[in-house]
């Protein structure tokens, strides 16, 4: 019992020691940026000045499309979380607006789609009313991503442009779901935690890209893997590792994995804070014209690397000793103890690898999506419905699965509405679970 306790109190220690290590003045921020159509000067926290030397609070902007088109005459309006009016402008003939606000807090700026001309509107999934934070004596950007109206664009382009933007979603969610799959074939543990490890990777990465160091986010990421990795072993071999000595169930430790997630996450948000914050690098870059597609080159690279990584993951498992190794202990673990493999070993290197698949996930997410404590929270419904679709357990499977909800829940945005998208993924996880719950890829076994 006191050992249990020792190890409990030194991953604690290790985990309070990394998040400390991280914590440092938040920098410079850049905009929301996919952004292509946005300014790089337009940058959270650039401080404003008034006549008599006074920093002013404001909210500002510029509306573009691409980098040579800019709308003159949009109508500006914030409004604080009451609705009383705070101000209004139109923008300029360089596309840009300001308006000063008496204070820090939460304020809702909207845009009118009406004075935008008339072939162009909002992307799709973006709203005219964006709800946004800001500190005293700080200048705010808001982003309004504007492009050609649905109307001016055949159904063929933009059908194509969601498959690819699909693509990229669900190879984001197999990065994480391999090493959710991974854990649970070599251990049984369905870990409801990993959100937090994809929101921990996304977090520490953007500490060391912005707050600490200031390094290229390639470095940073590299470095906030190590970390994850580092986070993921602890878990294992300090907490999981200890309870399944003790001959905990696998209920036990379910509710464990919960209280897990409900910790990191309020533990991040405490450090990291609530408002979500971009990395700096890679925000604003013009877009690739492919035919149908326009994509940035962030677009372009996060998709290979995927694929590169995905592949690498395969060849490991197939080829390796310590993949097959993996495949005996998820196959049987106490007859892969008899054959003389280290089963301990083997689930570590899991863990560790998981941790870092899953962060790797979280920080592709951040380049495309500001990096706040619910990031790894919200893409943990496509993670199961993408793992419970392949089959649980099955690496393979993951990939396949979530590819496959990822491709569904963009492609549905043409007929639905995107802030209904999730409910797609939802569905699938539950017609699987009626018709087939193994999965695609899984092996119906025999319960009682």
């Amino acid at each position: 019992m006191w050992r249990l306790m020792r190890r409990g109190t030194a991953l604690l220690g290790f985990v309070l020691c990394v998040v400390f290590a991280c914590v440092g003045p938040a920098a410079a921020q850049s905009d929301d940026g996919t952004k292509a159509d946005q300014d790089r000067a337009d940058q959270d926290h650039n401080t404003a000045g008034d006549s008599d030397g006074t920093a002013q609070t404001t909210l500002e902007g510029t509306i573009r499309l691409g980098f040579d088109r800019y709308i003159a005459g949009v109508e500006i309006t914030v409004t604080d979380q009451a609705g009383a009016e705070i101000g209004r402008t139109a923008t300029g003939a360089e596309g840009r607006w300001l308006i000063a606000v008496p204070d820090a807090g939460t304020y809702l700026v909207t845009l009118d789609e009406e004075t935008l001309p008339d072939d162009l509107g909002l992307r799709e999934g973006q709203e005219t009313t964006v709800e946004t934070t800001v500190f005293a004596g700080m200048a705010r950007a808001v982003v309004f991503a504007v492009g050609e109206t649905p109307k001016t664009t055949p159904f063929g382009e933009r059908f194509a442009q969601r498959a690819f933007t699909g693509l990229k979603l669900g190879m984001i969610i197999a990065m994480s779901a391999v090493g959710l799959s991974l854990i649970y074939g070599t251990t049984g543990l369905v870990n409801f935690a990993h959100g937090e490890l994809v929101t921990f990777g996304a977090v520490i990465a953007w500490y060391f890209n912005t707050s600490w160091g200031g390094l290229n986010l390639v470095v940073a990421a590299a470095l906030g893997l190590i970390v994850c990795g580092a986070l993921g072993a602890g878990l294992e071999s300090g907490l999981f590792r200890p309870l399944r000595r003790r001959r905990l169930g696998v209920f036990q430790l379910v509710v464990i994995t919960i209280g897990l997630s409900l910790l990191g996450r309020q533990a991040i948000q405490l450090f990291f804070g609530a408002e979500p914050r971009p990395y700096v690098d890679y925000q604003v870059q013009d877009r690739w014209d492919f035919g149908p597609w326009a994509v940035t080159p962030r677009e372009v690279a996060t998709v290979a690397t995927i694929a590169v990584v995905l592949a690498v993951i395969a060849i490991t498992l197939q080829l390796s000793r310590f993949g097959k190794a993996t495949r005996a202990v998820a196959d049987n673990t106490d007859l892969a103890r008899v054959a003389g493999i280290d089963v301990n070993r083997v689930v570590l290197i899991v863990w560790t690898i998981g941790a870092m698949l899953a962060g790797l996930g979280g920080i592709f997410v951040g380049l495309d999506a500001d990096i706040d404590p619910y990031l790894g929270f919200q893409l943990l419904l496509l993670i199961f419905a993408g793992v419970e679709l392949g089959g649980l357990g099955t690496a393979y499977g993951a990939v396949v699965g979530s590819v496959l909800i990822g491709f569904a829940t963009e492609i549905s945005t043409l007929w639905i509405s995107p802030e209904l998208k999730f409910v797609v993924p939802l569905a699938v996880l539950i017609l699987v679970l009626l018709l087939r719950p193994q999965g695609l890829f899984g092996i119906r076994e025999r319960v009682g």
